[in-house]
């Protein structure tokens, strides 16, 4: 009788939508024959969720105009008998492509995955890249892009449509957005600095500075000769760094003037929304690229290239077998392809409702991961070069040094004691000697070769080593820094598009243009991040840098696959995206979603936290006096800060749906989704799909296409019928 008196209370409320469906399209449309379809014909196409019923005007109604046109191409293009109305769209899929591809493909592209391949086993760490990438993140690439299509609306809209209780997932994302876009423009404003140093006749990063004194007579600063130019200039002219992250010292204007411009840069080119950054992402997508390709045809006809290249593939096996490797695989695919931030949900809502979000979604994590590879060639190749020089260098400097103790004609083979000790020897006129041994420098390139950084260190530090070097030095720096730039602001646009499409889908100022509401954040983001650009600046965006995304990030992803595969339902998401592309996801895409890829993101939080209780945290703090940094623990205010971060992010997951138990609607936005399901069954020629019993047994669809084992998300909402 409840399964009866359920289905009654769904018809008459479907009913009673058709006929205000009607009634909007004659006022609005006043064309075409509009025939009410009879109770009943309309049926369910999912499973869990009955708010999502089939909000396609050709549900309702029936029309003359047909949803399939000829092409020149001989295929059809789908046109709905009913427009969407009021929102954005990508002028043409290229721009699309190229916004997700520039958005993705960061700045860890380049700085960190080289790095991890080295640390972590060199060719041997593909295989745990790849096979994170396999069950956590195609698979959540290809969630976001398809449900995002599917509901057309933000983060915040998506989730609250999935089911009200879940709305908080969509609010995290907004938040963790916002603290990332706070420090992340931070490296584009560093970025900024360089770029503009380097139109320099000199690098200033070549040589150490002179320290003149009162009688004319000067010295190269101590604190560079002790560290290297690169490192002096970084620490001691860019961040104006101080002892630690308590002692802020002077205020960096240099730095703060830079992210003045960042931000005003960020807001020009998202002033109109898509419609500005999907131009600039014609630039900000390709140069890397360009700049890459440049870069990989100067690297590998360097000297000391192909043993940079080699310590990058050369695999160690047995380092697989350690948990943290595939932790850091993990956490790399996680990052490197932008996932839980909202950008991507945003994107993918700006695109026709027949967008092949599947072809789209292996596309541009291929091309993420190849251009993870193509980099770390690139890098390689030149760290190799810089290592090899560093090499000779040393090689030369001993040479000079025990020519003028043993001689010119010594004998390179010769075995000297210890440092301290007396050694005894002949000269070349067969004269008795003897010196006490120097303490010698130790040359060996394989130690050169480890030496190599990531983020931060490998860009502004090894790589600027490695340009010094370089014939025409000002030539490459100009181009790797503009390279950085662009990486870094295609994926602020994403972060930030992430945040607005949200706020404007919530109409929490329906009366405020989004440019004015675009530059309001951008203006509220370059105030704040104000904190970055004193002598403690560089300490605080280290924190944000590990705390503001990772975990968050992980749990909001964790509940968006839990969203879709137990609340919105497999069934139904899969009966979706095959309306959308015209092809059914198979068996692995939904044990992916409901299963591999959560307990994945389960397995890397917890391995996370198990290696912060077991390592502690803490930051590198730069000790002038000795020319190095030094491993700190953090104070209680940050790890107080820390702990805000990540509590601010993730509270809102249980805070909307704690909340919505006891009445408090915090998202009120019940508008569905524009849909026309009908016309893309008729566009694709769909059948209904029937129960498989690999389905049934492994996700517990039964016949009916009902599911076990999820939440109830009928809400009052669905009986509630507007006057208006």
């Amino acid at each position: 009788m409840a399964n009866t008196a359920h289905f009654v209370r769904r018809q008459s409320s479907r009913d009673l939508h058709s006929q205000r469906s009607i009634d909007r399209l004659e006022l609005k449309e006043m064309k075409g024959r509009l025939v009410p379809i009879e109770n009943g014909s309309s049926s369910a196409y999912g499973a869990t969720n009955i708010a999502f019923e089939d909000t396609s005007p050709g549900t309702k109604i029936k029309s003359t105009c047909s949803s399939k046109r000829g092409s020149q191409d001989g295929k059809g293009i789908f046109k709905p008998d009913c427009e969407e109305e009021d929102r954005e769209s990508w002028d043409s899929k290229l721009t699309f492509l190229l916004a997700t591809v520039g958005y993705a493909v960061g700045l860890g592209n380049v700085w960190r995955f080289p790095y991890l391949a080295q640390k972590n086993g060199g060719g041997a760490f593909l295989i745990p890249y790849f096979v994170m990438l396999a069950i956590e993140g195609i698979p959540i690439f290809y969630l976001e892009l398809a449900i995002g299509q599917r509901l057309r609306k933000g983060a915040i809209g998506v989730w609250n449509q999935v089911s009200p209780f879940l709305a908080g997932i969509g609010i995290s994302s907004a938040v963790v957005s916002f603290n990332v876009a706070l420090y992340y423009n931070t490296i584009i404003a560093w970025c900024l600095f360089y770029f503009l140093q380097s139109f320099q006749s000199q690098l200033p990063w070549a040589e150490c500075p002179n320290v003149y004194f009162p009688n004319g007579s000067y010295t190269q600063e101590t604190e560079c000769v002790a560290s290297s130019p690169t490192q002096f200039f970084w620490y001691r002219t860019t961040l104006m760094i101080s002892e630690d992250v308590n002692t802020p010292e002077a205020f960096n204007w240099k730095i703060a003037l830079a992210l003045v411009v960042a931000w005003i840069l960020v807001y020009l080119c998202m002033i109109k929304g898509i419609a500005s950054s999907g131009k600039v992402v014609y630039v900000t997508a390709t140069f890397p690229y360009i700049v890459l390709i440049i870069f990989f045809f100067r690297g590998i006809t360097l000297k000391g290239a192909s043993d940079g290249l080699r310590h990058l593939f050369t695999p160690s096996w047995h380092i697989i077998l350690d948990p943290v490797v595939w932790l850091e695989a993990g956490t790399q695919i996680f990052f490197s392809l932008g996932l839980a931030f909202g950008g991507l949900i945003a994107f993918s809502s700006y695109n026709p409702v027949n967008n092949n979000c599947y072809r789209d979604a292996i596309m541009v994590s291929m091309t993420n991961c190849f251009t993870s590879m193509f980099a770390g060639i690139v890098v390689f190749s030149i760290i190799g070069f810089k290592a090899t020089m560093t090499y000779e260098k040393c090689l030369d400097d001993k040479n000079k040094t025990l020519s003028s103790l043993l001689g010119e004609n010594y004998d390179p083979q010769l075995i000297l004691p210890e440092a301290g000790s007396i050694f005894n020897f002949s000269d070349e006129n067969g004269a008795l000697k003897s010196i006490i041994v120097p303490v010698l420098q130790v040359c060996d390139l394989q130690k050169e070769l480890d030496n190599s950084a990531s983020g931060t260190g490998l860009a502004f530090i090894i790589f600027t080593e490695a340009i010094n070097q370089f014939p025409g030095a000002q030539f490459w720096s100009i181009l790797f820094f503009l390279m950085l730039f662009t990486l870094g602001i295609d994926s602020q646009f994403g972060t930030l598009e992430g945040v607005v499409t949200s706020i404007v889908d919530m109409k929490l100022f329906p009366n405020l243009p989004k440019e004015i509401l675009t530059g309001v954040l951008c203006l509220i983001c370059c105030i704040i991040s104000m904190s970055f650009a004193h002598g403690a600046g560089s300490y605080v965006f280290v924190l944000f840098d590990n705390f503001s995304g990772n975990f968050p990030l992980l749990i909001i992803a964790f509940f968006e696959c839990i969203g879709v595969s137990y609340v919105y339902g497999l069934k139904r998401f899969a009966d979706d995206i095959e309306m959308m592309t015209g092809s059914r996801p198979g068996l692995y895409w939904l044990i992916c979603w409901k299963y591999l890829s959560p307990l994945a993101m389960i397995s890397i939080l917890a391995a996370s936290f198990i290696e912060i209780a077991v390592e502690g945290s803490g930051y590198d703090a730069w000790v002038s006096e000795k020319g190095i940094t030094e491993k700190h623990p953090w104070p209680m205010w940050a790890i107080f800060l820390i702990c805000s971060l990540i509590l601010v992010s993730i509270l809102w997951i249980p805070g909307v749906a704690i909340a919505r138990c006891f009445g408090y609607v915090l998202i009120d936005d019940n508008e569905k989704a524009w849909f026309p399901a009908s016309d893309l069954k008729d566009f694709h020629g769909i059948m209904p799909h029937e129960i498989t019993t690999a389905e049934t047994l492994l996700f517990c669809i039964r016949a009916d296409g009902s599911e076990g084992l999820c939440c109830p998300t009928y809400h009052s909402y669905d009986d509630v019928i507007d006057d208006d």
